[in-house]
């Protein structure tokens, strides 16, 4: 196989998150290349781009003929967005492709018996369409001087920025806001953020919703190089929006300033145009207020799906008995907390629970959400994990992990291990950052009980991962 050559081959497997194997026939001999975006079965076109230690990545150009698991209907931006991978395939094929892909990830780390005498299957999401309660949709064009666009980035580009008015992972109110929205600012011939020239207005719309309630957020984000008629076209954009005919109910509207050159939605100056700067979603009987940049899960309904299963891992213990870790004076820690819904959802069976996060809107709405729903044994914390561990006086009795995409970080570790807790559970967004880590408590004498994955992300190619590690008997 030669680097900038073109080939054409059978996609065997997929890797996750999304790393096709395609193997080529040549001249009697095969070869397999690793292509992006591929998925099984289907006959793909390719240029090899890399070759590196007798192994070659490709570059995908064309899905020549469908995979025979391409069954159902397609969004019309499926394969143009930078989304969704696994739009038409059945969910359960979906699914089953998925815990293929965990099965390889962690069966080095546990080996084959390890792994079957732990892991509990893959739940899938309540709903597998229209089931995410947050997009950032990017302001641009799809091509060079072309029209206004509203939608998301093209796969493999950092420039261009598609339409995508049909969107099937979010719901109709999502489509007619989107859809309003583009056809508003277009008509107004307001320009979008060039990143290159760093000159611009518009940038972003965030929009989120809550399942439970039908609350809807909208923020508009622009740059503060703003239009002479800035405010009165902001109140006809609010106007436009306040008629529409939604489902749900239109409970905030904003407009937030950020002049950050790097392509990130980043807070630097909010201000409500109607209603209020944050909205109200129910998990498991317990209420949360999200404003619009503080974490929450982005699949409500398989947020439920998810923290019940750790609560599950948690009271049941490592042997899956009615014992329990936790205890009515026991202190939970829970890392990397986020607005503090795992801390509440354990609030009634602690004694305590401490959150620690590093983003102070998150903790903010945390409190606010514990007071809400009369928590007075929660207590949440602004800052880095490494850092403010070691202000806490109270030593845990248990330790949730739910890090970032990138997993904990190394010098948190070791702080982490010191506590030496009977128990943890480790939930991870990225299961690649959770097999990296796992060795780590391993060799501290932790050994992995229970192990489950729910799909939070249906269409995509990512799936969250939970884990109970206990100590081992030996210990």
């Amino acid at each position: 196989m030669k680097k900038g050559q073109q080939y054409e081959g059978i996609v065997k497997e997929i890797n996750f998150p999304n790393k096709g194997i395609v193997e080529v026939t040549e001249e009697g001999e095969a070869t397999r290349a690793q292509v992006k975006n591929a998925i099984p079965g289907q006959k793909v076109r390719f240029v090899c781009s890399k070759k590196r230690s007798g192994k070659y990545e490709g570059r995908l150009l064309e899905v020549v003929e469908k995979s025979p698991l391409e069954q159902n209907a397609q969004c019309p931006n499926y394969g143009v967005c930078g989304g969704c991978l696994y739009q038409g395939i059945p969910y359960e094929e979906e699914l089953k492709i998925k815990e293929g892909q965990i099965r390889k990830l962690f069966t080095p780390v546990l080996g084959e018996e390890g792994f079957d005498a732990i892991f509990e299957g893959i739940k899938g999401s309540p709903k597998h369409s229209e089931y995410r309660n947050k997009m950032e949709f990017s302001f641009g064009d799809s091509e060079k001087d072309g029209p206004l666009t509203l939608g998301m980035h093209k796969r493999g580009s950092f420039y261009d920025v598609i339409s995508v008015p049909e969107c099937t992972i979010v719901d109709g109110d999502f489509r007619l806001i989107l859809d309003t929205t583009l056809r508003f600012w277009s008509d107004k011939a307001v320009d979008y953020y060039h990143k290159m020239q760093h000159v611009g207005y518009l940038r972003h719309l965030l929009v989120r919703k809550a399942v439970k309630s039908g609350e809807i957020l909208v923020d508009l984000v622009t740059t503060t190089q703003a239009p002479t008629n800035e405010a009165e076209l902001l109140a006809a954009w609010t106007e436009a929006m306040k008629k529409l005919p939604f489902e749900g109910k239109l409970t905030c509207l904003l407009h937030t300033h950020n002049d950050r050159e790097s392509d990130v939605v980043e807070d630097q100056g909010t201000d409500i145009l109607y209603g209020q700067d944050y909205f109200t979603e129910t998990l498991l009987g317990l209420n949360f207020r999200i404003t619009p940049f503080s974490f929450f899960q982005t699949n409500s309904l398989g947020a439920e799906v998810l923290y019940d299963t750790a609560r599950d891992f948690i009271l049941h213990g490592k042997d899956g008995s009615d014992t329990g870790n936790i205890k009515a004076d026991s202190t939970v820690y829970d890392l990397y907390s986020g607005t503090g819904t795992i801390a509440q959802v354990l609030s009634p069976v602690a004694g305590r629970v401490i959150g620690v996060e590093i983003i102070e809107e998150a903790v903010e709405a945390a409190k606010k959400n514990a007071a809400d729903n009369h928590l007075e044994n929660c207590e949440f914390l602004a800052g880095d994990v490494l850092k403010v561990l070691d202000d806490i006086t109270d030593k845990p009795d248990f330790i949730v992990l739910d890090p970032p995409r990138d997993g904990i970080h190394p010098k948190a570790l070791p702080k982490i291990l010191s506590y030496g807790v009977e128990s943890m559970i480790y939930i991870s967004c990225k299961p690649t950052s959770l097999v990296r880590d796992l060795p780590y408590f391993m060799e501290a004498g932790y050994e992995p009980k229970r192990m489950c994955c729910v799909d939070m992300f249906p269409n995509t190619a990512n799936c969250e991962s939970i884990v109970l590690l206990s100590k081992s008997s030996k210990e």
